[in-house]
């Protein structure tokens, strides 16, 4: 069996998708799967265990990467094709199924959403798949030692960015005395871009207990070491998603995005957000998302701290 899966160039979008790959491989364990996803996500699926190649879609002017990918599928018979971005392409080649994302129910979570695109009965949860050199590497970065913190204060806009002091504050009461993790090594993950943000709060650290994940690793490898950490904290980001999705009990902070369609997903996962709606947010004169603030500032160090002190008594109960 041939499938052919098209998701997202965004991280966080296609880290979300990825319920339906876990889904394919319990139900076609044979089947031969061929993935496409941004540059930027493209190596998330290298360990997938029904892999047969990733198709890196990069963006061409005039929309020309979708005719360089139908050149590449077209000689194909395909199975099943999976397309999570609604494209030409998945029109255009032979294929006896097609599931293709258009008319969900948009006030669902993404990944309820996904499980709709290919009328499910069930919701398959996110997950990630390593190689064994990303697990090596992982190990590097992040070894044997002790619990592991891992914390994301960046973002893909300012506006989703919680001060870099309040992150500061909040890793020194996580890895405190009487935090969660006391005594944790700290791994600071951000892209590359984000530096300027992420190194504030290593640099808060103390040198022994620091872990640099700051544009170190693509995103496969920056997963399997997400994995290794015993708790992580971020900003709503492709980086939250990735931690959920390896079973990490992640927190996400919110503001102007909706935690309904984005709050990281799982069991060991919970979210704490700004007093104010997104829309509540942004409702100011001259709003501009490209000029925009911080629009987290609402989203106090004590509100965050309390709502871990829940999550710890959650995970207790289900643990």
């Amino acid at each position: 069996m041939k499938i052919l899966f098209i998701t997202s160039s965004r991280l966080g979008d296609a880290v979300l998708s990825t319920g339906l790959l876990g889904y394919i491989t319990r139900n076609h364990p044979s089947a031969s799967v061929t993935i496409v996803a941004g540059p930027i996500a493209a190596s998330l699926f290298a360990g997938y265990p029904g892999l047969n190649k990733v198709i890196s879609l990069e963006k061409h002017k005039y929309s020309l990467h979708w005719f360089d990918l139908w050149r590449q599928v077209v000689g194909t018979k395909w199975d099943i094709v999976v397309d999570m971005r609604n494209s030409a392409v998945s029109r255009l080649i032979h294929a006896r199924q097609r599931f293709i994302l258009g008319g969900q129910d948009s006030s669902r979570h993404k990944v309820e959403q996904a499980a709709q695109v290919m009328k499910l009965g069930s919701v398959p949860s996110p997950e990630v798949w390593f190689t064994h050199g990303q697990r090596n590497a992982a190990e590097r970065f992040i070894p044997a030692g002790g619990a592991v913190l891992g914390v994301g204060p960046a973002a893909n806009w300012q506006g989703k960015m919680w001060p870099a002091e309040r992150f500061i504050e909040i890793v020194r009461h996580i890895t405190g005395p009487s935090g969660i993790l006391p005594g944790a090594r700290v791994a600071v993950f951000a892209a590359p871009g984000e530096e300027s943000v992420a190194m504030e709060v290593l640099n808060s650290v103390p040198a022994e207990r620091q872990i640099n994940m700051i544009a170190m690793a693509d995103a496969g490898t920056v997963a399997a070491a997400l994995a290794r950490c015993a708790l992580y904290i971020g900003n709503d980001s492709g980086l939250m998603h990735t931690a959920a999705a390896g079973g990490v009990p992640t927190l996400g902070l919110f503001g102007p995005s909706y935690p309904h369609l984005y709050r990281p997903w799982g069991a060991h996962a919970d979210y704490v957000s700004t007093p104010e709606s997104y829309d509540a947010l942004v409702a100011y004169e001259d709003y501009d998302p490209a000029t925009a603030p911080s629009l987290m500032t609402s989203l106090s160090v004590e509100a965050v701290r309390e709502r871990l002190e829940k999550f710890r008594a959650k995970l207790k109960a289900i643990a």
